[in-house]
């Protein structure tokens, strides 16, 4: 797919630079370039969901159980769940 892109004129001149070099196209270095964004963006984003797997192995009450007791909540009668008690 072609996609126009305004890009500054000292960066072209650099890309062409890089491309002569590497004895590539600047559209291939432009497409590296992207490529490399977005394996960056998929890496922090893979280590956002290792950094919250396993969040609650330290607390003292099964996840359902707490959803279960924050659920009972709801009723007009029930008791206000501390969650300091889970830490």
């Amino acid at each position: 797919m072609r996609t126009l892109v305004d890009i500054p004129e000292e960066k072209i001149v650099r890309l062409d630079h890089i491309a002569r070099r590497q004895k590539v196209s600047r559209a291939e270095i432009i497409r590296r370039a992207v490529d490399t964004v977005l394996e960056t963006d998929r890496a922090e984003e893979d280590a956002h969901f290792k950094a919250a797997f396993g969040a609650w192995r330290h607390r003292n009450i099964d996840g359902l159980d707490f959803i279960r007791r924050l659920r009972a909540e709801w009723e007009d009668d029930a008791e206000p769940i501390d969650l300091n008690e889970f830490r």
